[in-house]
């Protein structure tokens, strides 16, 4: 049976160092250590943070980048050992979110919060189609803010992206949830 494939999203100015970089290297180590694959952006940054974390246990760091869009940047970082290029980076976001099976939210910018959106609506539409939503989850106190914010202007189902303050509290809600849909799969 395949790994159960984690993406990751945030932000990619974060450095070396700083709080949410080393708070994602604990994200992707977590998430190896349980048998999960992690795909992110592929760069710089949580992305690199992560990959980083999960390739101190893990052999599977999926990173889904874009070179037309970002010319400037060299290429993948260097602990991800699947790099998949996407022409244009709505094709970039499909290809994360359709490869998840369960996403994570850290702390980003614009990009961050356009990635959180398209999962959070894919979760939405997925009982149209008879699918089961994945499981999304959101780090930090912006998410917080803006989850319930934006369900109740745009009245839609904030319960759908879970709202957490540590990337140990996501790491458990997403290695919980992996387990009880592989259970009621069987």
């Amino acid at each position: 049976m395949a790994l159960p494939t984690v993406a990751v999203i945030g932000a990619s100015q974060t450095r070396p160092g700083d709080h949410d970089y080393q708070a994602g290297i604990r994200l992707g180590r977590l998430l190896a250590e349980a048998g999960c694959a992690v795909a992110t952006g592929g760069y710089g940054g949580l992305m690199e943070a992560v990959s980083a974390g999960a390739a101190e246990v893990g052999d599977r760091i999926i990173g889904i980048t874009a070179p037309e869009v970002f010319p400037g940047r060299s290429g993948a970082n260097q602990y991800v050992t699947d790099e998949r290029q996407a022409p244009t980076i709505t094709e970039r976001i499909q290809d994360l979110l359709t490869l998840a099976d369960a996403v994570v939210a850290l702390p980003g910018s614009l990009g961050t919060f356009t990635e959180l959106v398209v999962a959070w609506n894919l979760a939405y539409v997925a009982p149209f189609s008879g699918r089961r939503p994945k499981l999304i989850v959101a780090v930090g106190p912006t998410w917080r803010e803006l989850v319930p914010l934006l369900a109740h202007r745009l009245a839609t189902d904030g319960n759908l992206v879970r709202c957490v303050d540590t990337v140990d509290e996501a790491a458990a809600l997403v290695i919980a949830g992996l387990r009880s849909e592989e259970a009621a799969d069987t």
